[in-house]
């Protein structure tokens, strides 16, 4: 069940299950899972994205694991407002996965969410290596974050 509005999401959602983010990249699947409580979110893993059938069982496996109620799922949106081709991509990975995983989903505008990621990580003077192993898990962690801070 693919949501738009964070009110419709959270209409969907089971009480105490954990939510998992996801910024889902052209390479790489970025992880993050909240807590029961939707109060901290942090990073789980990155996920080498392949095909469909491959992604969708990772995340089954994810789901199940954790025990997960939940996805929110990083829109890249424009800055402007208008969805260009990455937005659209992630979009059509949403809807794929609406069809097969049987969990509610939110799009979450995430605009700006992995340059924030990227500056934080510079100003913690993480090597270059190190910032491209954890920039997408992190994004997912400031993108689950943004939502969790938006229904408290």
């Amino acid at each position: 069940m693919l949501a738009f509005s964070a009110d419709d999401f959270r209409y969907q959602l089971l009480p105490h299950k954990r939510l998992l983010g996801l910024d889902v990249g052209e390479r790489t699947i970025g992880l993050a899972m909240c807590d029961a409580g939707w109060s901290v979110a942090s990073p789980l893993e990155t996920l080498k994205k392949g095909k469909l059938a491959e992604d969708l069982t990772a995340l089954e496996q994810t789901i199940r694991q954790h025990v997960i109620g939940g996805l929110v799922i990083g829109f890249p949106i424009n800055m402007d407002g208008t969805l260009g081709p990455r937005a659209q991509s992630v979009k059509q990975f949403a809807r794929n996965l609406d069809k097969y995983l049987g969990v509610p989903m939110l799009l979450w505008d995430e605009r700006m969410s992995t340059q924030a990621v990227e500056k934080a990580m510079l100003e913690g003077d993480l090597s270059r290596q190190k910032r491209k192993e954890r920039v997408d898990k992190l994004a997912a962690a400031y993108i689950l974050q943004a939502f969790l801070d938006s229904v408290r």
